[in-house]
């Protein structure tokens, strides 16, 4: 399905913001669930989560940041331009019902996909408590967004250029030391999914973590999102990408991830050689 740029808005130096004309995926989109989408007939497939969706507009918003060669070309498209397939909504949606009190746990650009999270806890009545971290204050995005979702929100950078110096798991602490938590629900790196996870343990505190730094191809045929969960073993893009955090092989699960990093640093490289011959530098916003 071809899809026009409505909106496009520079975040931060690496993150971008998009908002698309996609009907369908709106009138169906959940929170939790992601797009599959390809740029152009010689393009990969890549996993984007749903950041936010608007059934009156029809309009779906992806917001990501540029690591490789696809996300970087994706990144220098602009207003009107098209993208070529964009397929979705996919994954099982986060089940969106009254816990009691919800703390959403979004680091990095995993910020996005947090959003809607808890505006659906928020609209089921949860009091919800957000905690948003990222390594400076460059990397920081959508604090007023999470602010009208949320009854409470905290903000961290790890050099403390804005906010509270330190890791979100740090200020977790604190406000499960402080009050009872019925839910957590943590989206991001992978290391910080890891560390809330062995936090919550500890308190005996349901935790729901979003593997979508996994995902591959969005159908779970490449095998590339395999990961243990309790002991099975399940794939991220069709099982997921929300799991219980308690029951996660987070080892396996960031040995995996490293495992096509040589063959994406080749592809960015040849892409960015390619790009300076043809005299089109790479925009630098």
């Amino acid at each position: 399905m071809v899809v026009k740029i409505l909106k496009k808005e520079v975040l931060t130096p690496q993150i971008k913001l998009m908002v698309i004309d996609a009907p369908r995926v709106a009138r169906h989109a959940k929170a939790g669930q992601f797009v599959i989408i390809r740029i152009d007939e010689e393009g990969e497939r890549i996993p984007l989560t749903i950041a936010d969706f608007d059934l009156q507009e029809e309009t779906v918003t992806i917001i990501f940041q540029e690591v490789g060669k696809t996300t970087m070309v994706l990144g220098d498209l602009e207003e009107g331009d098209e993208i070529l397939d964009f397929i979705g909504p996919l994954g099982k949606e986060i089940e969106e019902k009254y816990f009691g009190h919800v703390v959403c746990v979004g680091g990095g650009v995993g910020i996005a996909p947090t959003y809607p999270k808890a505006r659906a806890f928020k609209e089921k009545g949860n009091r919800v408590t957000s905690i948003i971290g990222a390594r400076s204050s460059n990397l920081l995005f959508w604090e007023e967004e999470m602010r009208r979702v949320s009854d409470e929100l905290f903000v961290t950078t790890d050099d403390g250029t804005y906010g509270e110096k330190g890791f979100v798991t740090q200020v977790l602490e604190r406000v499960l030391n402080k009050d009872k938590v019925d839910l957590v629900v943590a989206v991001g790196p992978v290391i910080m999914m890891k560390m809330t996870s062995l936090l919550t343990e500890k308190y005996s505190i349901p935790t729901l973590v979003s593997l979508n730094p996994i995902m591959v191809d969005g159908t779970g045929m490449c095998g590339c999102c395999r990961v243990t969960v309790g002991g099975k073993c399940k794939f991220t893009c069709v099982d997921g990408p929300v799991f219980d955090g308690h029951q996660v092989d987070f080892d396996e699960l960031m040995a995996r991830q490293r495992i096509y990093l040589e063959e994406e640093k080749r592809a960015l490289d040849a892409w960015l050689m390619e790009t300076e011959k043809e005299g089109a530098p790479y925009h630098v916003y």
